[in-house]
């Protein structure tokens, strides 16, 4: 029987929903609920990436190859969307937001966590990122799960040793908090398959472009902090696009690019 006490409203929690967004400034400044509501949603949409690439190595885990690659889809679309929300924030101008950045005080970008286990899931892992949180908050505990849990492209590596290839066995037995290397012995194995195996090398060409997305979002992100705030310290005390610009072109897969100049 249908429950008619449940409506949009209620199921999607609306009322606390519209509650969330909290200016600081007086008056307050116009631009500010513009500022909140892009990253509030932002920190929705890493909260469902995080959930699709769990489930990408759920499905690799049991094998399902086809599912992975529908879900990886799905991660794809989620960062073009992402990328397109900069677009709404250029519309701030410098003057705009210099009108209420004084308020966020230390807050930064710098402090997301869903960003961080992103990055932790797709292997750039760092211990000095979760002791930037507080000891027994959400954050950290969720930081510290995903530092000693298996990435992405572990996952993918010992779906391909189930599926028969010669997977190196230091990387199938390699430490989960060190950084992802490149491997001249995977990348032999890599072009074989390129070589001989459509389906799998279709599986490749997607963890390239989820690697591509996540480089065009940072890069978005760098020229959008350049545009608002120039070459001025960031929010909370990071040194901005300074900092944003080192991110830039730092390969997630790095065998998968390695090997272009191979094949």
């Amino acid at each position: 029987m249908t429950d008619r006490s449940v409506t949009y409203g209620s199921y999607l929690a609306v009322d606390e929903l519209l509650a969330l967004q909290r200016p600081r400034s007086e008056g307050p400044e116009h631009d500010e609920m513009l500022f909140i509501v892009i990253h509030q949603v932002y920190e929705l949409w890493f909260k469902q990436v995080l959930h699709e690439v769990d489930h990408v190595i759920e499905l690799l885990e049991a094998r399902d190859p086809y599912r992975a690659q529908h879900t990886l889809k799905r991660i794809l679309t989620i960062l073009k969307v992402l990328v397109a929300q900069l677009d709404i924030l250029e519309t701030m101008t410098p003057l705009e937001f210099q009108s209420f950045r004084t308020r966020l005080e230390a807050a930064s970008g710098f402090q997301s966590d869903q960003f961080r286990q992103l990055e932790f899931v797709l292997g750039n892992k760092s211990k000095a990122a979760i002791d930037r949180f507080g000891a027994g908050t959400r954050a950290r505990s969720a930081l510290e799960r995903r530092y000693g849990t298996p990435t992405l492209w572990d996952g993918f590596l010992r779906y391909l040793a189930r599926e028969g290839y010669a997977i190196p066995r230091a990387l199938l037995d390699r430490d989960v908090t060190a950084k992802i290397e490149a491997s001249r012995e995977l990348q032999d194995t890599l072009i074989d398959l390129y070589r001989k195996d459509p389906k799998h090398a279709a599986m490749c060409e997607r963890l390239v472009d989820l690697d591509e997305g996540i480089q065009e979002w940072r890069y978005r992100h760098v020229k959008m902090v350049q545009r608002t705030i120039g070459a001025k310290v960031g929010t909370g005390g990071s040194s901005g696009a300074e900092y944003l610009a080192k991110t830039l072109m730092a390969p997630v897969f790095p065998d998968l690019w390695e090997i272009r100049s191979r094949l």
